[in-house]
């Protein structure tokens, strides 16, 4: 039985074996996870179909193209036993002689073989990792026995090693002394290529940089700024947090309210919901949101489906399973395509302001912000009020001036009056 690499989606033509999870040769049961391979959008895994012995024939880092074979399972191979059930076996078929001569090895003998049997529970007790963790921990002075797994069954990835060794310095032997000449950390005018380290891009960090210089080259991009209050929406989530908690067992956040907030503006400004298709203009008849998500393999939009029509409970629901999966690769394709319009919450973050960028083909992107507690006036008199700048991104091509600033200035006011989203008016 021959394994080939999946059909993922129209546009994916390649992946990358970004690691085999079983060994040439290995025997593997019938849905025993094979490798894991890496796309320009997704991580996929494939399962055994069928029980055989396991032959590779591409490798870790290989770039293959979709439909290819990259290994086989031969099917009418027979299951074996281990090595070590094996030397049992043959352990017990050895005459009684060999036995007693056996239990009489010398000490040295013995200590051998619990040297052996300790080495042996050391390699057990290994963390799993990928091909590649050791060798640039190493070079990052860092133990990779010490990192933090993010992978499956805490498997170590590269993305999980730390830029440099944080306690480097105190790792040395504290009871030697210092040298009493202090030396430069760097000769002048050393080589810099030494000081230097070059890393290939992922596959999904290239689709990312080309995605985005896409956004600035074949797009007319603009940004208008607003900034809401936040007082109401604060204190609706206080007032009622425990009790949403209780019944939906999910925590209420502020991105539900913005999910929705645009949802339903989008349907009042279709042009914002619009892209452009050659020479037509697309007018989306349904609301499907997407919400930037940073993880370790670096950003993906997964997208809420026809938002308008999801509850509150169900905005969080969908944004937490997301989140989750999209930090650890499980997030398929369709989950990530076919958006309308998008959120990017640069708050999480700290950032206070910025211009985020689109995400073709879609033709706008609300930035949201830090909340910040600052000095307005307020029916003639100064007050102290959370708020957050807003951020629109439009493509000018599809999308006028006068709609971008209603559209958020109606996202506004459905934040600083929620009642008025909550009754659609």
């Amino acid at each position: 039985m021959e394994i080939k690499v999946p059909q993922v989606g129209e546009s994916i033509v390649e992946a990358e074996i970004a690691e085999w999870l079983k060994k040439d040769g290995d025997y593997v049961e019938k849905d025993d996870l094979l490798l894991e391979l890496e796309t320009e959008k997704v991580n996929v895994e494939l399962n055994a179909e069928a029980s055989g012995k396991l032959t590779i024939l591409a490798q870790n880092g290989e770039t293959v193209k979709i439909g290819a074979v990259i290994g086989r399972i031969d099917t009418s191979a027979e299951k074996t036993g281990s090595a070590e059930d094996a030397a049992k076996d043959k352990d017990k078929d050895k005459p009684q002689q060999e036995e007693q001569t056996t239990s009489k090895e010398t000490s040295g003998g013995i200590e051998k073989d619990s040297t052996n049997n300790q080495q042996d529970e050391a390699k057990s007790s290994e963390k799993p990792m990928n091909p590649a963790v050791p060798k640039i921990a190493a070079e990052r002075g860092i133990d990779p026995q010490q990192i933090k797994g993010s992978g499956r069954d805490g498997r170590v990835l590269v993305d999980d090693i730390p830029a440099e060794a944080e306690q480097k310095d105190q790792s040395e032997d504290p009871q030697k002394p210092a040298d009493t000449e202090i030396q430069p950390a760097t000769k002048p005018g050393a080589d810099r290529t030494e000081r230097t380290e070059r890393v290939a891009m992922t596959r999904i960090r290239r689709k990312i940089a080309e995605h985005l210089l896409k956004a600035t080259q074949e797009t007319a991009m603009l940004t208008t700024f607003n900034d809401a209050d936040m007082s109401r929406v604060i204190a609706l989530r206080t007032r009622y947090k425990e009790a949403f908690l209780k019944k939906y067992d999910v925590p209420l956040g502020f991105m539900s309210f913005f999910v929705k907030a645009c949802a339903e503006a989008l349907k009042i400004y279709p042009e914002v919901n619009a892209s452009i298709d050659g020479s037509d203009i697309l007018y989306h008849h349904y609301r499907d949101i997407g919400v930037a998500v940073g993880s370790k393999r670096g950003l993906v939009v997964p997208v809420i489906r026809d938002a308008d029509h999801l509850r509150f409970d169900e905005i969080e629901t969908t944004i937490r399973d997301l989140a989750a999966r999209a930090d650890s690769g499980k997030l398929s394709l369709d989950e990530l395509e076919g958006g309308t319009f998008t959120i990017s919450n640069g708050g999480i973050y700290g950032s206070v302001l910025s211009t985020p960028l689109l995400n073709p083909p879609q033709s706008a992107i609300l930035g949201m912000h830090a909340i910040q507690e600052r000095a307005v006036v307020r029916d003639g008199e100064i007050v102290i009020c959370p708020i957050m700048n807003l951020a629109l991104s439009y493509d000018h091509r599809i999308i006028d001036g006068q709609q971008a600033v209603s559209f958020l200035k109606q996202v506004k006011t459905y934040i600083e009056a929620p009642e008025t989203l909550l009754l659609k008016l």
